[in-house]
């Protein structure tokens, strides 16, 4: 069983069949709401197979072609090991193989937290009362040695993206010792909030009315955030998943 985003879901019912080619099918089995479909497949190919031969990288609309293999490889980060997100940790992929190896040389440590990107990455907030707005919760896994490893360098953590600042956040206790261990998140981060691991974040430009860029408020202050957007707005940067990174220190 597979859950599924679907856009527009009218006739999507129980019992019906979405056809991917001649070899691949998804069947409808549970209607769950907020454009969410439970299915299973059917055909030839399973899932990861029927992604992976009709499958498309969803490039923002300021990009004006068709997707190409090299979408396939650029929208992953190069650090990335299995699969398991449904988009790619955008901040990520302003990272290179050649800066990585550039910070190792400065003896920075780097380490790695396993996240899976959830869909309510995309999912706008569309109440006024934010205590109404459901976070999707988002799988993530911390190593013993990458908790060490952040608990021994305390104010001077850097997040690279909002779901890294989400999983740290959500892994930490009272004191602001990270634990160990793989859970989910639902925390949703809004101003006010007081930080208990992260003080830099790497970060994307975000959409309006999004939970990201609301956290990104809660990190940054809400004035100097504004005052970016505004100055991202006026330069023409790009937001979405091929756009332009801050950097809030």
């Amino acid at each position: 069983m597979w859950l599924a985003m679907v856009h527009p879901g009218g006739k999507l019912k129980p019992g019906r069949r979405v056809t991917f080619g001649s070899d691949s099918a998804a069947e409808i089995v549970e209607v769950l709401g907020g454009g969410l479909r439970r299915v299973r497949f059917v055909g030839a190919l399973d899932a990861r197979a029927t992604l992976a031969k009709y499958g498309e990288v969803p490039l923002p609309p300021y990009i004006k072609r068709a997707p190409t293999k090299a979408d396939q490889d650029r929208y992953q980060t190069v650090y990335a090991t299995h699969d398991g997100s449904v988009a790619a940790p955008t901040a990520g992929l302003h990272f290179t193989t050649e800066l990585l190896a550039q910070i190792h040389e400065r003896r920075i440590l780097v380490t790695a937290l396993d996240l899976h990107v959830g869909p309510g990455t995309f999912k706008p907030v569309e109440t006024d009362d934010l205590t109404a707005h459901t976070m999707h919760p988002e799988a993530y896994e911390i190593a013993p040695g990458a908790a060490t490893g952040i608990n021994h360098n305390r104010g001077k953590v850097w997040a690279v993206g909002t779901t890294v600042v989400r999983a740290l956040e959500s892994a930490a206790d009272a004191q602001g010792q990270v634990r160990a261990g793989a859970a989910e998140t639902s925390l949703f981060i809004r101003p006010p909030y007081s930080f208990k691991v992260v003080n830099h974040l790497i970060t994307n430009f975000h959409l309006p009315r999004s939970t990201l860029l609301m956290l990104v408020c809660a990190f940054g202050g809400y004035e100097l955030v504004m005052q970016a957007y505004r100055e991202a707005v006026k330069e023409g940067y790009r937001f979405y998943s091929y756009g332009d990174a801050m950097l809030i220190v």
